[in-house]
């Protein structure tokens, strides 16, 4: 076990980030946003619809294709309290597509707010979808830590529970905006790629690629490919223990098609991750690879990917090609056409990328999991890029920049 990543003070990884340099909202023209590029060392920017410039030959670019779902359920008590349910991941039944599917009922992991002012009874809310009014019920059964499950129920079985989250819910954007959900961020919270709905934050790197970057890019033959990784509400949880030990990592579900694995495989070491979730999705592929490897016939539920086992010598002996078999195999013996599953992974100075050649991604908060993993994929070096953004007007956070960051192997 690597000791030394356990023992990373996280204050190592703090920086000033003024107020004034979080973007609160995105550029009229997403693909318009200034672009950090960073290869050995070597730092420039450019203008983000130019990215094409800048990749490297034979590139495969890989997006994930969540949807990010209107979460927050606002009720009002008969007292006039205002209490907030927020959808994390479902329960009953625990798959996304099932769960959006349902017509009666269905339970939810959820976030309370305002949850003093709950204390018994039913909350009760009308939706009206197409000129009907339907009521919709929150139950809470069981209340574990700052996690609650609730119980959903309604009236009406010609409604989805999907229905009635986009008729009654609304988008939650991040909390460091310090604002409330506009009409406008329906569509710019969204990458133009979305189609999965699962996330309660987007897969912000993904923002600034427009119809017109992506079809640039095709026709340069950059390649691309899609998965699924359901951004958690964790995601914008600080590191609040002293040493990254201490820190729990929030675990967040995954799907992968074959096909996609099946590109990947015929794509090492050329593999640029769009976004963070998609960095440590496909870091996953490799650590799920080694457990088929010790039990092929393990249940979905035991390829989960905990958030230490990449720092044990013993699960970083298998060639990446091999790990990648390994999953097709699975599939193969399993009749599937993609892998689900989950995990907690990780990614700090002292780990070892398998898969991930470069990545799009934006300015991340001071002391935060995605900044020790720019950290980890730079060498140590994430100062002088971010140093960089904060004294060239760069903008940060998730309506922010972003920056191309590239391994040995890339170029400019």
């Amino acid at each position: 076990m690597d000791t030394q990543t356990r023992h990373i003070p996280i204050q190592d990884y703090d920086y000033p980030l003024p107020d004034a340099k979080i973007a609160k909202f995105p550029l009229a023209r997403s693909d318009e946003s200034k672009l950090l590029l960073y290869r050995n060392g070597q730092i420039g920017e450019s203008v983000f619809k130019r990215i094409g410039d800048f990749l490297p030959p034979r590139s495969l670019m890989v997006f994930n294709n969540t949807k990010v779902i209107q979460a927050r359920l606002p009720f009002r008590k008969a007292t006039g309290a205002q209490i907030e349910v927020f959808c994390l991941e479902p329960v009953s039944p625990a798959d996304y597509v099932s769960v959006f599917g349902q017509t009666e009922r269905c339970t939810w992991t959820c976030l309370v707010g305002n949850s003093k002012k709950w204390k018994d009874g039913v909350l009760a809310k009308e939706i009206s979808i197409g000129g009907e009014t339907i009521v919709l019920q929150a139950e809470r059964k069981q209340v574990c830590g700052e996690s609650n499950v609730i119980e959903f129920g309604w009236n009406n079985p010609a409604y989805t529970f999907a229905d009635l989250l986009e008729a009654g819910g609304v988008l939650p954007i991040p909390p460091y905006l310090h604002r409330e959900t506009e009409a406008s961020d329906l569509k710019t919270y969204q990458t133009v790629y979305s189609k999965i709905k699962g996330s309660v934050a987007a897969p912000t790197a993904g923002l600034h690629f427009t119809e017109e970057v992506l079809a640039g890019l095709e026709a340069q033959g950059i390649g691309r490919e899609e998965l699924t990784l359901h951004v958690g509400a964790g995601t914008f949880k600080p590191v609040k223990s002293d040493t990254i030990g201490e820190h729990e990592m929030h675990t967040e579900f995954i799907s992968v098609r074959r096909p996609a694995v099946r590109n990947v495989l015929d794509n090492l070491g050329h593999v640029i991750a769009v976004g963070t979730t998609s960095v440590r999705t496909l870091e996953s592929l490799y650590y799920i690879g080694v457990l088929l490897e010790a039990n092929p016939d393990a249940s979905a539920g035991e390829l989960r990917v905990s958030q230490w086992m990449p720092y044990d010598e013993a699960n970083n002996r298998l060639p990446v090609a091999q790990a990648l078999q390994n999953i097709l195999a699975y599939l193969d013996r399993n009749g599937a056409d993609q892998l689900v599953t989950s995990t907690q992974i990780l990614i700090a100075p002292g780990y070892t990328f398998k898969i991930v050649t470069g990545m799009v991604t934006n300015f991340h908060q001071p002391k935060s999991t995605l900044l020790l993993l720019i950290s980890a994929f730079l060498q140590g070096n994430w100062k002088p890029v971010y140093e960089y953004a904060l004294s060239h007007g760069f903008r940060f956070l998730s309506y922010g920049d972003s920056s191309l960051l590239l391994g040995e192997g890339g170029s400019f």
